[in-house]
């Protein structure tokens, strides 16, 4: 009797499972880098999931060489997929920072609170050793939802 009710709620919950898969849309700038091993941002509804992007450029994978500019180039391309993805800075929930050199924290904090105005989301900072970009300084990611 427990396994045919066991099998009865898996049954039940299939549709939900499955619409929930379904509604799983990437979202891509026009000038993100083809050939990554991951999407810029995934919509599922009206949440946006945006992968942790660095200070290079789009078009040149250059990192500037100053901090704050690097700082401004990878929140650029945060707001890229935000746009792609119908959304804005205002929308964006939660946001990831990660820093090779946590003492340049205020820094990167004088860039950030440029873009995103009060009420502002949820954050983390961590200081890392190293990120997969090369030559990158700041990785940022965010959740974002209408």
């Amino acid at each position: 009797m427990l396994n045919l009710m066991s099998i009865m709620a898996a049954c039940a919950l299939m549709p939900v499972v499955c619409a929930a898969a379904a509604d799983k849309k990437i979202v891509t700038p026009k000038d993100f880098p083809a050939g990554r091993p991951f999407s810029a941002g995934i919509m599922v509804g009206d949440t946006l999931y945006v992968s942790g992007q660095t200070g290079a450029d789009f078009k040149t994978q250059k990192v500037p060489d100053n901090f704050d500019d690097e700082v401004r180039q990878c929140l650029n391309n945060v707001g890229s997929i935000l746009q792609a993805g119908g959304m804005d800075f205002s929308d964006v929930v939660s946001v990831q920072v990660y820093l090779t050199d946590i003492d340049l924290f205020q820094r990167m904090n004088a860039v950030y609170t440029q873009l995103f105005k009060e009420p502002r989301p949820t954050r983390t900072t961590v200081g890392v050793a190293k990120l997969a970009g090369a030559g990158a300084h700041v990785e940022i990611t965010v959740t974002a939802r209408k």
